[in-house]
């Protein structure tokens, strides 16, 4: 643990302990979306799931992702993950995004992907509001991670038909915003 990180951080006003317990939540979120995500792609068939496929792969990765990068960030603080997977899984800051009974409704499934998405983009605005000129560093992964959520949701709720969000699918790199974090 970088105890004066912590310390610096709990001297500027943030509840070290329940900022831990948030990120703890959120990998939770990150790690499980990213399985949920899997078997949701793999059920994006027929000629309206392929071409969906792409973006929810995007999605998978980049929420793996935003799990290696907050690790580090969790034991900077004094945190740690728990020892068991199962009670990993059930702490999680958002529901697990389960496959719908029937798999072949990809706009179902297309509704998953957006609600999980949603809960995220609100999870992470939550952190940054209590980070804010606080937690610079918590702040500025937080906020990365927001970014790419926000595309997420933006890219799902598209197929919904609820209007243009002006956002593109990115073409080779993953994680724009969260790369830097993961060096």
């Amino acid at each position: 643990m970088a105890k004066v990180t912590r310390k610096m951080v709990e001297d500027a006003g943030v509840d070290v302990d329940e900022l831990v317990e948030l990120l703890v939540k959120n990998a939770a979120a990150e790690l499980t979306t990213f399985y949920y995500y899997t078997i949701l792609r793999v059920n994006l068939i027929d000629l309206e799931g392929e071409g969906l496929k792409e973006i929810a792969e995007t999605a998978r990765i980049e929420d793996r992702n935003h799990f290696e990068a907050l690790v580090p960030r969790i034991y900077e603080l004094g945190g740690e993950l728990p020892q068991d997977m199962k009670d990993f899984h059930d702490i999680s800051g958002c529901p697990p995004a389960y496959l719908p009974d029937d798999v072949s409704d990809v706009r179902k499934i297309m509704e998953v992907l957006v609600e999980a998405e949603r809960c995220a983009v609100r999870q992470y605005t939550h952190i940054c509001n209590i980070t804010a000129g606080k937690d610079h560093r918590t702040y500025d992964l937080a906020q990365a991670i927001l970014h790419e959520e926000i595309q997420h949701e933006s890219w799902f709720s598209e197929f919904l038909g609820e209007g243009p969000s002006g956002h593109y699918l990115r073409r080779g790199d993953t994680s724009p915003f969260v790369s830097k974090f993961l060096e």
